[in-house]
């Protein structure tokens, strides 16, 4: 790597660290609309619920997660990683956190477990993944006296029902560079959770599909869908499909490692989600999109504790530290660096806000218009469209 490389890629990360730091301490930055609002969560934010705070040692703490954090590198994995950040920040003992492990597509096991929470001592209850969002919403509804928010998705009720994201498709825009700038047969994998029903998934695709164009024009994105969160057979199953077609970068919108790992057995290139996967892949693994939820996780439950807490959303992204990619790899093609530093720079200045001007579908349609980009509340509630280089597989 050369020193220009160096000193830009140094000064992106005081850039990062310092939006971290005021993300946690000082507050959010403004721009989200009003349904994905900013919660900073900062102790200088007057309270709307009229609470007076909860002390530190009466906190505690509940989870919902779609599958075992222990299993792996997963999604589960990557919030327990931000919840133990927050607990760890905030001084709080094991006790004070209760993790459940539930079926988000399974809305009686779902309140099952906040109802176990809450009987705990829970005043506090995470609910980590899409599928949790209507029955987080109606044990709001039920016991106003605990404060839900809920990850994903988009419904809140401004009170004790919050619902908390953010801009991941800045880093999957990032990642996609890296896979065009690497892929030598052109072709693509990306195994995804849901199909373009879902606004989240579908625009991480998009993303990383721009990405992937901007520096190569003749890529095709393969996607194939396992129409689950978590199915790790499904997405062995996606996953080996994909390679056998002869995509030779693997990406990634759901739970398990199989498409790193079977990239790697491949002898193809991977792109991590959700934490670093080049710890089980460190021969094929470019890069990854990785979360830090810890800055969420810390700065919603200090609220509650200094009687902050507005029942405002959150939304934020690379600027604020939330989200990123990891260090390329070694192995990664000449000329990548310096491509990602380009785009990493133009997103942190709002010069490329990704989803900018006209941009056509693969049915041929238009979207957007030019000198625009489209609002948070359209990438978050209204991406059902795939980007002109995707390919849905069958």
């Amino acid at each position: 790597m050369n020193n220009k490389i160096t000193k830009k890629r140094r000064v992106l990360a005081v850039v990062l660290t310092i939006s971290l730091l005021c993300m946690t301490g000082c507050g959010a930055a403004n721009g989200a609309p009003d349904d994905v609002a900013s919660n900073d969560g900062g102790s200088q934010t007057e309270s709307k619920t009229g609470n007076g705070g909860i002390s530190k040692d009466d906190i505690k703490v509940g989870v919902l997660y779609i599958s075992d954090p222990a299993e792996g590198s997963g999604y589960s994995y990557t919030h327990d990683l931000g919840v133990k950040g927050m607990q760890s920040n905030l001084g709080l003992k094991e006790d004070q956190i209760e993790r459940k492990i539930a079926d988000d597509s399974d809305a009686a096991a779902t309140q099952e477990a906040i109802e176990a929470c809450i009987s705990d001592g829970c005043n506090i209850i995470f609910t980590t993944s899409w599928g949790y969002m209507d029955t987080t919403e109606k044990m709001a509804e039920k016991y106003p006296e605990v404060y839900f928010s809920h990850g994903t998705g988009y419904k809140s009720n401004g009170k004790n029902f919050t619902n908390y994201f953010g801009r991941i498709y800045q880093a999957r825009y990032l990642s996609g560079i890296v896979a065009g700038m690497n892929t030598k047969s052109g072709k693509i994998g990306y195994v995804a959770a849901q199909d373009s029903s879902n606004s989240e998934v579908t625009g991480g695709i998009d993303a990383f599909a721009i990405g992937v164009a901007s520096v190569n024009k003749s890529a095709k994105i393969y996607v194939k869908i396992t129409n689950s969160w978590y199915d790790a057979a499904k997405e062995k199953a996606a996953s080996e499909k994909l390679l056998s077609m002869g995509c030779d970068v693997m990406a990634q919108h759901c739970d398990t490692a199989y498409p790193q790992t079977l990239a790697q057995e491949k002898g193809v290139y991977g792109i991590g989600y959700n934490s670093d996967m080049s710890k089980e892949t460190p021969d094929s693994c470019l890069t990854s999109v990785i979360w830090n939820w810890s800055a969420y996780y810390t700065s919603a439950v200090q609220s509650i504790m200094d009687g902050t807490w507005t029942g405002e959303n959150y939304y934020e992204g690379m600027a604020e530290g939330l989200i990123q990619i990891t260090d390329l790899a070694s192995f990664a093609k000449e000329g990548t660096q310096e491509k990602v530093d380009e785009a990493t720079t133009a997103i942190l200045s709002g010069e490329n806000n990704v989803f900018d001007g006209v941009l056509e579908t693969n049915t041929g349609k238009k979207i957007g218009a030019a000198n625009s980009t489209l609002d948070d509340a359209t990438i978050t509630g209204n991406i059902n469209w795939y980007y002109k280089n995707v390919v849905i597989v069958k």
